[in-house]
């Protein structure tokens, strides 16, 4: 358990003005992921607030560039018999679309009531600067932190990391760890400590009936000319029927392991429609645990001004969402072949996915990391195996061969991806005090790696 003088001081960075401070400068840079003229905010961001922090600290820091999406990596190195812990975070947000408030800009950090609003105070940059602040506050207590910390902050992650998984093998020495710590999504609940080992991932899937190059006269021609969007609705119904179960045996997820379901059981039911989704799961269990495939957007002639007349084409986007054990190679093939059977020909069918990967419930730092929260929080650690959502954690497990613990510092109604994002002041407090925890108790027991020796 931390000292009630550290405690003290993670408290008051959070609700003394130290953190908010802090982020506001990082939200006044706009870091939008894929777009050209973020770019000198990317490097503003990394070069004249991040690497400064970090070299105080006693990091060494570098930016590389291989692409249009720079990446900071910053090693600070106490001790080559410790453990190393690899730090992620990503600089870049999301775009600002969709209309906020007319009284918050995404820009500037606004604190209402117990609430900090602005673009990245969620997602991602709040909560890297947490992670940030547990490695200062502990230096600041002990004079050292008792691990080795590699940082990685990417600037793409919004745009799917592209590029991150060529960085992390082409800079596999340099990323060498025991274990990635991260923080990033939503916990399952504002007052439940989370920690998840691990994400589904998504493939779009892009359907498409393109029969010929004009509408054709409803008159004229109803009855006798195939029509794109009937045919299109039918092959979507053939493939999820109309409560959201997959109607496709070949996208099945495998089926839930005892420690999964048995950890599943401690989460809190998400809320969810009566009737929706596959009867067999839990809720829980369809979120974290289950297949699902879901239909984003489905278009044929001018619904807000419609005509009579055949359209010519019809498109759907639909998302194939998938737990680790899912063979994501077959996905495309799988669905043509489910069409074709059903006679679908004139369907065209596009899809493509990476694998989805998480640490085993079993894995030592896991086992370790529970051991650490569990009593820390009294009670309130909330353990899920995947997160319902997607984040680079292959990069992780499969590139660099580590075991992966994810501790997010936010919460389900964040805005994320959305209007007036926000952080919740007890949220960021709380989140802090767990991390702090966790790596804590790093610098004092080294972790399964130093207990094996």
């Amino acid at each position: 358990m931390l000292p009630e003088d550290l405690r003290q001081a993670a408290d008051a960075y959070v609700t003394g003005g130290g953190f908010e401070a802090e982020l506001a400068r990082a939200v006044a840079h706009r870091t939008v992921g894929g777009d050209p003229a973020g770019r000198p905010h990317l490097h503003a961001y990394l070069t004249g607030q991040l690497a400064p922090a970090l070299r105080e600290d006693g990091f060494e820091v570098a930016l590389h560039e291989p692409g249009p999406a720079p990446f900071l990596l910053a090693h600070r190195r106490e001790d080559p018999a410790r453990p190393t812990v690899l730090l992620y975070g990503h600089a870049d947000v999301v775009d600002v679309s969709i209309p906020w408030r007319p009284d918050l800009d995404p820009w500037t950090l606004t604190r209402e009531g117990e609430r900090w609003y602005g673009r990245g105070s969620a997602d991602n940059k709040g909560q890297h600067l947490l992670n940030l602040a547990a490695l200062r506050l502990l230096l600041a207590h002990r004079g050292r932190l008792g691990f080795n910390v590699t940082v990685l902050v990417e600037s793409a992650e919004e745009v799917g990391s592209p590029g991150l998984a060529r960085f992390a093998a082409g800079h596999r020495e340099e990323l060498r760890a025991d274990v990635l710590v991260a923080s990033d999504g939503p916990r399952v609940a504002a007052d439940r400590p989370t920690l998840f080992l691990g994400t589904r991932a998504a493939a779009q899937v892009h359907l498409d009936v393109d029969l010929r190059p004009d509408a054709r006269h409803a008159g004229n021609w109803g009855g006798v000319l195939r029509n794109p969007a009937t045919t299109l609705a039918a092959a979507i119904a053939c493939l999820v029927d109309g409560d959201g179960r997959s109607l496709v045996p070949a996208l099945a997820a495998p089926a839930v392991e005892e420690d999964v379901r048995e950890a599943l059981r401690a989460v809190p039911e998400p809320d969810s429609s009566p009737g929706w989704g596959d009867p067999h799961l839990s809720a829980a269990e369809r979120l974290h645990a289950g297949n699902t495939l879901e239909v984003l957007a489905l278009g044929a002639g001018d619904v807000e001004h419609p005509v009579g007349a055949i359209p010519g084409r019809a498109r759907a986007v639909l998302q194939f969402r998938y737990v680790a054990g899912t063979d994501v190679t077959r996905v495309q093939e799988a669905l043509r072949a489910h069409l074709d059977a059903r006679g679908f020909g004139a369907v065209a069918v596009r899809a493509a996915g990476e694998a989805a990967s998480r640490t085993p419930l079993s894995d030592p730092w896991v086992r370790w990391a529970r051991a650490v929260l569990e009593p820390a929080t009294h009670g309130r650690l909330v353990v899920l195996p995947s997160l319902g959502g997607t984040l680079p954690n292959g990069v992780f497990t499969d590139v660099l061969g580590l075991p992966t613990l994810w501790l997010p510092h936010s919460y389900p109604g964040c805005g994320q991806h959305a209007a007036d994002e926000h952080l919740p002041v007890e949220v960021a407090r709380d989140g802090l005090r767990t991390v702090l925890e966790l790596f804590a108790a790093l610098g004092e027991d080294g972790g399964p790696r130093q207990q094996s020796q």
